[in-house]
């Protein structure tokens, strides 16, 4: 707009012309910062003020307090200064060649001041203290730069160098020789350590080496078993069933054995005890009759023995049919068979008794003792 004017954000706009300089207490101009104004044309003239960041380089050759020379070099951060009194300082000195001017006096001011305080400093105290070179620089510069309306935001050092004098490499060569001895510890160190770890790393693997052996050797073992069970699956089957069947035919034996037996007692147990039954009940009517014999014989009464056997004959044929109901008989022809056992007993009970008798007679017939 025709007339209106507006600053950058980092520009000041100063405005010149009639009789501003009285009304503000002698101020030359105005002084605008961040909003804008309506500027009478032809009887106002405007003019802007950079507020941005310069920068600036200075190199100097100093002599420190041990006549030593140093080569510094240091970059210098600054701008104009934001209150209005630093501007029209600024303004007054820089309008016509901001950067250039502002760039060559800033760097004449440190690069005095620098070449001050280094003189009054030694060479280790410069190394050692380098940031401490630069505040006091940076202080003893501070009203200078104040008075022309700058603002200093920073100063650094950025080398120092004795040129080919070998002073700070000699100040160096013990802290080099340390370091490359602490360089040297350290690579020993880490040497050892990487031999340790690969020991570390060589057990461990040779562990691992010997745990997957075993377990390889375990499972080989599980698949022999199971192979050796598989193959003797069949045989030991097959045994088992021979088991069986031997012991089936043990049974069977024992059964046959069994009944063998019971056709034995059946067969000739039973009748070897009829006749032996038999053979007592004889022994036994034998024994009677000497005694009946012994008896008559005594007593010389020849009616009595007769009697005596009349009366134990039935006795002998019971005795005798007793021994035989006990034999296993078999009756071939029926009851003729039967009659025939039956006359057979009272056969056999009367020949006893003539036995008996004749036997008593020629015991009577003897002479007495």
């Amino acid at each position: 707009m025709l007339g209106y004017h507006v600053p950058d954000p980092d520009e000041a706009m100063l405005v010149s012309g009639g009789r501003h300089g009285v009304k503000d207490g002698g101020a030359p101009f105005k002084v605008i910062i961040g909003h804008g104004t309506w500027v009478m044309p032809f009887f106002r003239k405007v003019r802007y003020l950079s507020l941005a960041m310069f920068e600036a380089e200075i190199g100097e050759r100093c002599v420190t307090k041990q006549a030593i020379q140093l080569d510094v070099r240091a970059v210098i951060a600054f701008k104009v200064a934001n209150d209005t009194q630093s501007i029209v300082n600024a303004a007054q000195r820089f309008l016509s060649e901001q950067e250039r001017e502002m760039s060559v006096l800033t760097g004449r001011i440190f690069s005095g001041h620098l070449r001050s305080i280094v003189g009054s400093m030694t060479v280790e105290e410069i190394i050692r203290e380098r940031q401490k070179l630069a505040d006091e620089v940076l202080v003893a510069s501070k009203v200078e730069m104040s008075n022309i309306g700058l603002w200093v935001d920073s100063f650094q050092i950025q080398h120092i160098d004795d040129g080919n004098l070998g002073y700070i490499a000699a100040l160096a060569a013990p802290h080099n020789a340390a370091v490359q001895r602490d360089a040297q510890i350290a690579q020993a160190a880490a040497a050892q350590l990487a031999a340790q770890a690969e020991q570390e790393s060589q057990r461990k693997q040779a562990e691992y080496q010997r745990e997957t052996a075993i377990l390889r050797a375990q499972y080989q073992r599980d698949i022999d078993k199971a192979n050796a069970e598989a193959a003797q699956a069949g045989p030991l089957a097959q045994a088992n069933a021979l088991q069986e069947v031997l012991t089936a035919q043990a049974e069977q034996a024992r059964k046959q054995a069994e009944l063998r037996e019971q056709q034995l007692q059946a067969e000739v147990v039973k009748p070897a005890l009829a006749e032996a039954e038999r053979v007592r009940i004889l022994a036994e009517a034998e024994a009677d009759r000497t005694r009946i014999q012994a008896e008559a014989a005594a007593s010389n009464n020849r009616i009595a023995l007769d009697q005596l056997l009349i009366e134990q004959l039935p006795e002998i044929v019971k005795q005798a049919s007793v021994g035989l109901s006990k034999a296993n008989l078999t009756v071939l022809n029926g009851p003729d068979g039967v009659s025939e056992i039956v006359n057979g007993m009272v056969g056999q009970g009367l020949t006893v008794f003539n036995s008996l008798q004749k036997a008593l007679s020629s015991n009577n017939d003897q002479p007495a003792d």
